[in-house]
């Protein structure tokens, strides 16, 4: 399994606590899942929801992930943002390699 990042829209959102955020990112490849990535200052990216390909929508608690595979692409939404979601966030597109790739 190989690990691509995907194209993330570039810049900070600026929230209020209670608030629903979304995050959006777009990918050009094809895959077997897509991947929503949380990294806190100082330390490494803590994996959040993954998301397969065959699946449209996934919650895990205030997170609901979505993938839509015609447009490739795929969004976060947090709910009641509290000021502990301060981090970066990120997908990452994981993509089977066949012999000889």
């Amino acid at each position: 399994m190989n690990s691509q990042v995907a194209e993330e829209n570039p810049w900070a959102l600026r929230i209020l606590e209670g608030e629903n955020v979304t995050v959006n990112c777009s990918y050009k490849t094809s895959l077997t899942a897509l991947l929503w990535y949380r990294q806190d200052s100082g330390r490494g990216p803590a994996l959040l929801v993954l998301i397969s390909s065959n699946e449209r929508e996934k919650h895990s608690g205030r997170l609901r992930a979505t993938l839509d595979t015609s447009s490739q692409s795929s969004s976060l939404s947090i709910s009641a943002a509290q000021s502990a979601d301060t981090a970066v966030y990120f997908c990452a597109t994981d993509v089977q390699c066949e012999a000889g790739t």
